[in-house]
């Protein structure tokens, strides 16, 4: 995962939730009372679909996986940091990093569930939320390609200095996740260490409904 991250700026760890926990992680999308606000994206010029931000209590799964993932993952953002000559570290727990963000005002949980259905798409874009950004994040596809939608692909830029941007689209299946730089990452060039900025977003949906839960470490002012 670190190399795959240090050379692309992205990692895919296959199958790590199961369909029947993929199918009741999305039937969760209709439980209003698990959310603290709901977006629906054409009124902010955000793309079309719509998501809904968790409000805390997390949901136990959501609970555990953001809390497992950010331990390895604060190792990788702070040897980016060095490399990129950043001063923030971030701490070995997340319940230190989280105390960070809410000191300074960012105290709204940011884990979604985005709904996608034909004709939807996610605009290029970077979950920022205010002075504390911890450098990655997560998504989980909980639908079936080829059998729930069409289309709907994962797709980031890469915003080279001085150079055209590169797209990549990331093949996903559902249970799949997918490990990716917030907004910028360090790239080895021949005259040392420079930063690229990535954004990330979602083609547009041509049949189907589609459901993904990203997991965003940093809370939101």
């Amino acid at each position: 995962m670190t190399d795959e991250l240090n050379a692309r700026g992205y990692a895919v760890l296959p199958g790590l939730l199961t369909a029947d926990e993929c199918a009741a992680m999305a039937a969760q999308y209709a439980q209003p009372q698990l959310f603290r606000s709901r977006v629906v994206m054409s009124q902010h010029g955000f793309g079309s679909g719509e998501y809904q931000y968790f409000r805390y209590p997390l949901p136990s799964l959501i609970a555990a996986l953001r809390n497992a993932l950010y331990g390895p993952l604060a190792q990788i953002a702070n040897r980016w940091h060095e490399l990129m000559d950043l001063p923030d570290r971030f701490p070995a727990e997340h319940t230190e990093f989280l105390a960070r963000c809410h000191a300074a005002g960012q105290q709204r949980p940011t884990p979604l569930l985005l709904q996608y259905t034909a004709g939807d798409y996610n605009c290029l874009h970077q979950d920022l939320y205010g002075e504390h950004v911890f450098p990655l994040q997560a998504a989980v596809l909980l639908s079936q390609p080829g059998a729930d939608f069409d289309g709907g692909e994962f797709v980031l830029t890469e915003q080279r200095p001085r150079m055209q941007s590169r797209v990549e689209v990331v093949p996903l299946k559902r249970g799949d996740m997918v490990i990716f730089a917030v907004n910028h990452r360090p790239v080895q060039g021949t005259r040392g260490i420079y930063r690229v900025n990535l954004r990330h977003g979602v083609s547009r949906l041509r049949v189907g409904a589609r459901h993904t839960l990203g997991i965003i470490f940093h809370d939101a002012n």
